[in-house]
């Protein structure tokens, strides 16, 4: 009896399909695949190996699953004890998957906020037809600070340095290597000496014990005067009433998150009336375009070739750290 590989992707098409059918007979497996997580509850439990969006309770219910290979960056809803029937079950995720399309929203919205574009859209709503002084401001030349320089970062890097010459400084946990994209790269314990120099402050960060609350309202205010802000990796990572207050106040110029606390975000929540904030539903990743679709399954093939040959996953998370 061949052993099975569970899929649950959105984007399933003929081709995917193709792909995954015959790396899966190449290894001796029958793929299965699913409509959505809730058909696959208590019916995966055959499944050695699960591909894609797949809830908590399908990973809860796969009593016989090795590995879970998850279409998300971020997993830290997989990190939590007790999640796996089986405890020495592999778990690893699409982080590199997700560079192209978030650098290009970061790139969009860092223009919009430099430009000055959510206090015109305001003016055009209201009836205006005017300018406003004070004029605008540019990647080029400015001074930016990227929080988590993994491969979100890096990416954002390269596009915001081919606007012209910019101060790109990464700043990642312990190592100090990184891409030529960056002039320096420093680690969070340098974070307060930067963020004074700092006009842009580029967030993508995952969710663990220690991104929590890192832009809290002690490091805001050690931003400089009139600094943008903008996150794309977890809501946690910002303490939002502190920066509300620093958005009204004008310490902030403004900001762009893509991710907040809660989600979806009340219709009533304080966030949406902010001064010069920029929001979106968490769409900055997701599976939109063909790049990311394939890059997906070309990383959980590759892996596929790895598990089966007995060799460490390539694109593994270490479930401790969450990432």
């Amino acid at each position: 009896m061949a052993k099975t590989i569970g899929v649950i992707i959105d984007f399933l098409n003929d081709d995917y399909r193709r792909q995954l059918e015959k790396a899966g007979a190449k290894h001796g497996y029958a793929v299965r695949f699913y409509p959505d997580s809730a058909s696959a509850v208590g019916n995966a439990n055959d499944c050695e190996i699960l591909f894609g969006h797949c809830s908590q309770k399908v990973i809860a219910s796969a009593e016989s699953l090795k590995w879970f290979c998850c279409c998300w960056a971020g997993v830290d809803q997989f990190c939590r004890d007790g999640l796996f029937v089986n405890d020495d079950c592999l778990l690893s995720n699409s982080s590199g998957a997700y560079g192209l399309t978030i650098s290009e929203h970061l790139i969009m919205v860092a223009l919009m906020l430099l430009r000055r574009q959510p206090e015109y859209t305001e003016i055009i709503r209201e009836g205006g037809w005017s300018v406003l002084g004070g004029g605008i401001r540019s990647l080029h030349g400015s001074r930016i600070t990227v929080l988590g320089a993994g491969d979100i970062g890096t990416e954002f890097a390269r596009r915001a340095k081919a606007f012209g010459p910019a101060r790109i400084t990464g700043v990642r946990r312990s190592a100090k290597s990184g891409d030529p994209a960056f002039d320096e790269v420093c680690t969070v314990d340098e974070l307060d000496a930067l963020l004074p120099r700092t006009d842009l402050l580029v967030m993508a960060l995952p969710n663990t014990a220690g991104t929590a609350n890192i832009l809290d309202a002690r490091r805001m205010a050690l931003l400089s005067e009139g600094a943008y802000v903008i996150n794309v990796g977890r809501g946690t990572a910002v303490d939002q009433d502190a920066l509300i207050a620093a958005l009204d106040s004008g310490h902030l110029a403004g900001a762009a998150l893509d991710v907040v606390v809660p989600e979806p975000l009340p219709a009533d929540h304080p966030l949406r009336r902010a001064k010069n904030l920029l929001l979106t539903p968490h769409v900055a990743g997701n599976m939109t375009l063909r790049y990311t679709q394939q890059r997906s399954v070309d990383m959980f093939l590759e892996d596929l070739d790895n598990f089966t040959a007995g060799k460490p996953l390539t694109h593994a998370v270490d479930r401790s750290r969450g990432y």
